[in-house]
C-alpha cells in the first residue's frame, strides 16, 4: 500500500521558518518524482515544489524560488521542504504527492499512470 505522511506543519510567524517532511512507502522511492502542492481556503491548488529521485533535478513555483528548498534522503525514503522567510501568502494546507520516473510524467502521459497524495499538513503564517 501506497502511503505518503506530511508532518512538519504548524503556526509561525512571517518571516520564519518551517521544514515539511513527506515520508514514502509502498513504492520503490528512487523510481519516483515526489512534489507538493498547497491550497487555501478559496484559492486553486498551486504546485509549489518537486524533485525528481532518478536524477534529483528539482523544479519551483516562482512564489517560493529562493525561499524554499526541496530535498530527497533516499535512506529515510523521505523528502524534505524548507520553507524560510515565510509570508503571509504562504499559508496553505501543503500536500505531498508521488509519480513515476521525473516532475510531470502523470501530465505527460495524459493522467494515465499512477498518482499519490498525502493527507495534507497545515502550515499557518501570521503576519
Amino acid at each position: 500500500e501506497v502511503q505518503l505522511v506530511e508532518s512538519g506543519g504548524g503556526l509561525v510567524q512571517a518571516g520564519g521558518s518551517l521544514r515539511l517532511s513527506c515520508a514514502a512507502s509502498g513504492f520503490t522511492f528512487d523510481d519516483y518524482a515526489i512534489g507538493w502542492f498547497r491550497q487555501a481556503p478559496g484559492k486553486e491548488r498551486e504546485g509549489v515544489s518537486c524533485i525528481s529521485n532518478s536524477d534529483g533535478s528539482a523544479q519551483y513555483a516562482d512564489s517560493v524560488k529562493g525561499r524554499f528548498t526541496i530535498s530527497s534522503d533516499s535512506a529515510k525514503n523521505t523528502v524534505y521542504l524548507q520553507m524560510n522567510s515565510l509570508k503571509s501568502e504562504d499559508t496553505a494546507v501543503y500536500y505531498c504527492t508521488a509519480e513515476p520516473w521525473y516532475c510531470g510524467y502523470y501530465s505527460d502521459y495524459g493522467g494515465a499512470s499512477e498518482y499519490y497524495w498525502g493527507q495534507g499538513t497545515q502550515v499557518t503564517v501570521s503576519s
